[in-house]
């Protein structure tokens, strides 16, 4: 298996995981949160190309994307109290 990066997020922030390209590889819920939801972009802002919008209070879980952004990476988490997410990319 190929190392990869990991960012674990668990306040409600945005969040820039990486600038330029790469792969998002997988995003895991580690604490769920209350009505929290987490927005991932391509880009350097919470603008852009939305790779994916994961509700974050349902249950404890890891998705799989190897989705491959160019501009950046960045995540968004809102709602009424943060989960505890890792972020893993290359």
């Amino acid at each position: 298996m190929t190392p990869s990066n990991g960012t674990n997020i668990a306040t409600l922030t945005t969040t820039v995981v990486k600038s330029g390209s790469g792969i998002l590889r997988r995003i895991t819920v580690n604490k769920t949160g209350t009505t929290d939801t987490a927005t991932v972009y391509d880009n350097t802002s919470a603008a852009g190309t939305i790779l994916a919008t994961i509700n974050c209070s349902s249950a404890h879980r890891t998705l799989e994307y190897g989705i491959r952004f160019q501009t950046g990476l960045t995540v968004v988490t809102a709602g009424s109290a943060a989960s505890d997410i890792t972020v893993v990319w290359e």
